[in-house]
């Protein structure tokens, strides 16, 4: 059997607290979605505006390169696929 892993972070996904992400936002038309770990897809979300998503950050390769996607991956790379805590915006996205 053939397990899935997060295309952010790289973690197995696991069975719970999964969502699905599109690579180009809905609201910009983006159909095709991927399986991600909530808190990853919450990261994404909380770091970045539709508009950047749609313009920067429409690849996994882009996501990770960023400097706050990184150190979050290396946060959460030590957490079981489960894991889930809340996510907050960052300040640099409130003051857009």
């Amino acid at each position: 059997m053939h397990e899935e892993h997060c295309p952010l972070c790289g973690r197995l996904l696991g069975t719970v607290n999964i969502d699905r992400h599109h690579l180009i936002p809905k609201t910009f038309k983006g159909k095709e979605q991927f399986p991600i770990h909530k808190i990853c897809h919450r990261k994404i979300h909380s770091a970045f505006t539709e508009r950047e998503l749609l313009q920067t950050y429409h690849t996994w390769d882009a996501l990770r390169t960023h400097a706050d996607i990184r150190t979050f991956i290396d946060w959460v790379a030590k957490k079981p696929p489960e894991f889930y805590t809340r996510t907050h915006t960052s300040n640099k996205k409130k003051n857009r």
